[in-house]
């Protein structure tokens, strides 16, 4: 790493471990307690960090996506970012519709028959992309995979109660952990 440019998978790895980690105690989406937490929008706000990241993230999206989707709140910028490196359209999938203007819980694209993949954060059981992934089947949608910046979750990563979901991690919390 040089000036600030990020060359390499494990230099953007260490930066975002550097930028992001916290130590403490966490309530985590799921509930789960957490000693150590990676908090994403010290990296997304960074666009040192941003770019690089957008970059590997789009190295994993299927090639048959039409539309990448990004969860509320914090796969927006990363969504956003994917769009302009790739040219795929970006959608935003709200956590339940809105109750006024155009009362929809996706934003952005129409997914109806479309092969979205859906872009996260940080995913340590999956419950905001299991409760996305029903909201977009219902808008007749083609899940393809999650592609996510950092898995922290136990084991090979995977959505309880979505098991056919690919889950395409850029990072996993060990490898953080271990670019320290």
């Amino acid at each position: 790493m040089t000036d600030g440019v990020i060359g390499t998978r494990s230099d953007l790895a260490r930066r975002i471990a550097e930028v992001a980690t916290l130590e403490g105690e966490f309530e985590l989406r799921s509930g789960q307690i957490s000693n150590r937490y990676f908090d994403k929008y010290r990296f997304e706000g960074m666009p040192s960090l941003l770019k690089p990241l957008a970059r590997a993230m789009a190295d994993l999206i299927p090639a048959e996506t039409e539309v990448v989707a990004g969860l509320e709140l914090g796969g927006i910028p990363l969504v956003t970012a994917i769009s302009l490196e790739t040219g795929i359209p970006a959608a935003f999938v709200r956590k339940e519709a809105k109750t006024y203007g155009t009362c929809q819980a996706i934003e952005g694209q129409d997914v109806a028959g479309r092969r979205v993949t859906f872009i996260e954060d940080v995913i340590s059981t999956g419950g905001a992309v299991k409760d996305a992934y029903h909201l977009a089947i219902g808008s007749q949608a083609h899940i393809l995979a999650v592609v996510c910046a950092i898995w922290r979750g136990e084991g090979a990563p995977a959505i309880q109660g979505l098991p056919r979901l690919p889950v395409l991690p850029v990072f996993t919390r060990a490898d953080l952990e271990n670019a320290r």
